[in-house]
């Protein structure tokens, strides 16, 4: 029994995801690159390019059991998988993101962090501070505590200005 298509995230070498997208899609396969509108500077001039959403990383529909022809596009690395089994992207999640680079919203990449993370704080009077991120939204609040005395602080910092420690 042939396995219905599927989507996956395929692994590129750096700077090599409209190259692979491409490819793909010379192969009659669907692929999806999400790019997001960059300035881009030069010594002679600046420009507006189309950058990948997520770099490294394009994604593709097909039969999971026929995954010969996207290892054999240039610039492929890998399918994104997990013990060792190739691992689809629920259809949902390609289609959120689709409609999201689609419409005239502002968006910005950013890390995966989930509330009770260590983060670390990159920009501001606290950069450099490390603390376990206890609520996300527009304002992230961290705790630094001093876990020798069982004592703890919290304070709001900016969710843009925090990364995964």
């Amino acid at each position: 029994m042939r396995d219905a298509p599927a989507w996956y995230a395929v692994w590129t070498r750096s700077r090599h995801e409209q190259v692979v997208r491409e490819q793909l899609e010379q192969k009659g396969l669907e692929a999806f690159l999400p790019t997001i509108r960059r300035w881009s500077r030069w010594k002679d001039r600046k420009k507006q390019v189309d950058w990948p959403l997520f770099p490294g990383y394009c994604f593709v529909r097909f039969n999971g059991q026929e995954r010969l022809p996207v290892l054999k596009c240039a610039g492929v690395v890998n399918i994104v998988s997990f013990d060792g089994d190739i691992a689809p992207i629920p259809e949902q999640e390609i289609e959120s993101i689709r409609r999201l680079v689609e419409s005239d919203l502002q968006f910005d990449p950013c890390p995966l962090i989930r509330e009770g993370s260590m983060v670390e704080v990159t920009h501001g009077p606290l950069k450099g501070v490390v603390g376990r991120l206890i609520r996300k939204g527009a304002h992230a609040r961290l705790i630094l505590s001093v876990d020798l005395i069982g004592q703890a602080v919290s304070v709001e910092v900016d969710a843009a200005d925090v990364r995964g420690y």
